[in-house]
């Protein structure tokens, strides 16, 4: 029960998906819980909004691999309705009028030999060697990292039996393994895959995931590790793979709200919070923007860290080296989201009979050298000329999204800037921007634009307005070597607490990062738990 001076135990500000997940342990393990949702609808970006009369999209985050299945199985969502359909092709990439590649299950070797032999002989040994490091961090996910703390042998001393076990694991690699991992975290997907594979098509297929939500060229050094992110996840058992939540991503987050609202879990849509209470150098509740206080034991944040501490933090309150730090995070993925609803299928010219590759994530962008093009077009001008567009039609495989014969289709586009030079603002050129991504794939699939019945548009702007995604980071900040694991968001605070005593973090800007995971929620409700057990709170 909450002590007499407060409303609840914990408070979660943000009912995004790890903000469900962290309420849902905590209420599970028997306190009162409280989450307070700024939109009319909890999810954050992971949800399910009617765009266009009669059609419906996940808004936002639009693909299903890395949801942890320990979240997913402790919540049960499988029996609060969450279905997964897995795609029937990985992906197809339209390279001319004539050519393609798919890749999936059985078929990604003999497609990748159509280009070099050389090439589908190696794609064994490269998975292996990619999913043997997978396996080593996949464990990973679900783990506190080391923190660096501050004081004696007794503060020092858990921290470092964490770091002797991941230690451990890491030993468990072999000579290859290790060279691998230090790849993976320095180098660039370029350069990686440069490494591997002679053919344009397999590295651009594979390179995406390099520069996929990371506004960076695939030959950014770093851009190998988001490469190695996105193959993290798995979809129904099957490791790698991804699919679509039928409904759309909404039915994760709507499934997460059952399990919460069944452990007893107060959600308050509508509630924005204006700033976080503080008294003697501890958070003890917030004030929502409507001006009502709410007390409470514990305070966690879902939100990006920027906005949490640099908007809903007295600064007076904070380190002064823990604020210069913040203010230096870095975010920002240079991406423009689009759903656009279809009176009919694409047709492809280079493959246009409809077939399972309409069911695939659709990589217009064939070389790594367009990629590569694309993020120096954005950084002088703002946008890329030729941009990059993955496409995405989930209603082939789920028909409740559209009207029968017609579709929806997600459009997931690069490269733009977060922020554009010279004072312009997104605002003023957004419909220019989306007339281009339509384009793109107009040229790859004529007719294409004749059959947009209606769009809806995020540039990174509306991205943030929106869901609080700084910079329009989909991973609430960039993910790179100083801020990852034990440095996420800020090295002495990758265990999930913030520098008040009361406030925490369970938000993608603390480990594993972003993606619809879970992992953040659960790790955060952890510890706190771990807090209230030895009186830490009191």
């Amino acid at each position: 029960m909450p002590d007499r001076a407060t409303d609840t135990d914990v408070l979660i500000i943000g009912g995004g998906h790890n903000g469900l997940v962290c309420a849902f342990y905590l209420a599970r393990a028997g306190l009162k819980v409280k989450i307070l949702e700024r939109r009319s609808v909890v999810g954050g970006a992971a949800v399910t909004e009617e765009f266009h009369p009669g059609f419906r999209n996940s808004v936002a985050s639009y693909t299903v691999s890395l949801l942890n299945p320990k979240v997913a199985g402790d919540m049960d969502l499988a029996a609060r309705g969450l279905r997964i359909m897995e795609r029937k092709v990985a992906n197809f990439l339209p390279l001319s009028d004539r050519e393609y590649l798919l890749t999936g299950e059985g078929r990604t070797a003999s497609e990748v030999a159509r280009f070099s032999a050389r090439d589908a002989e190696r794609l064994d040994a490269y998975g292996q060697r990619l999913d043997a490091i997978a396996d080593v961090l996949r464990g990973l996910m679900l783990e506190t990292p080391p923190n660096v703390t501050q004081g004696g042998w007794r503060a020092a001393l858990p921290e470092l039996l964490k770091g002797a076990g991941l230690g451990r694991r890491l030993a468990g690699l072999d000579m290859t393994g290790r060279r691998d991992l230090l790849a993976l975290f320095s180098q660039s997907a370029g350069d990686y895959l440069d490494g591997w594979f002679e053919s344009e098509p397999i590295k651009a297929c594979f390179g995406f995931d390099g520069v996929v939500g990371n506004y960076a060229s695939p030959y950014t050094p770093g851009s190998a590790y988001v490469l190695l992110h996105h193959v993290f996840g798995e979809v129904n058992g099957k490791k790698g793979a991804w699919g679509h939540a039928i409904g759309g991503m909404g039915a994760i987050t709507q499934a997460m709200a059952r399990a919460c609202l069944a452990h007893g879990v107060e959600i308050l849509t509508d509630a924005a919070v204006a700033e976080v209470l503080t008294e003697k150098g501890r958070a003890v509740g917030v004030v929502t923007v409507a001006g009502r206080a709410v007390r409470a034991r514990v305070v966690v944040s879902n939100l990006h860290p920027k906005l949490l501490f640099k908007t809903m933090v007295d600064p007076a309150v904070l380190p002064t080296d823990f604020k210069e730090r913040i203010d230096c995070y870095r975010s920002g993925s240079g991406t423009f989201r689009m759903n656009v609803a279809l009176s009919e299928l694409p047709c492809f010219t280079c493959l246009p009979d409809a077939g399972d590759h309409m069911t695939a994530g659709i990589i217009m962008a064939p070389s790594l050298a367009y990629m590569d093009r694309a993020f120096m077009d954005a950084r002088s001008s703002g946008w890329s000329k030729a941009p990059i567009v993955e496409m995405l039609i989930p209603s082939t495989l789920d028909d409740s999204l559209a009207p029968a014969g017609r579709h929806v289709a997600s459009l997931f586009c690069q490269h733009v800037a977060p922020i554009l030079s010279g004072g312009r603002s997104w605002d003023d050129h957004r419909e220019e921007v989306a007339d281009l991504m339509i384009a793109t794939v107009d040229a790859h699939a004529p007719g294409f634009k004749a059959s947009v019945l209606g769009r809806q548009i995020n540039s990174p702007l509306d991205l943030e307005r929106t869901f609080g995604l700084v910079g329009g980071d989909i991973f609430h900040g960039k993910l790179e070597l100083d801020q990852l694991f034990s440095a996420r968001p800020v090295l002495g605070h990758g265990a999930y607490r913030g520098p008040l005593p009361g406030l925490y973090m369970c938000g993608a800007g603390t480990h594993p990062g972003g993606g619809v995971t879970g992992a953040p929620g659960h790790n955060a409700a952890r510890e706190i738990l771990k807090d209230l057990r030895r009186g830490r709170l009191r």
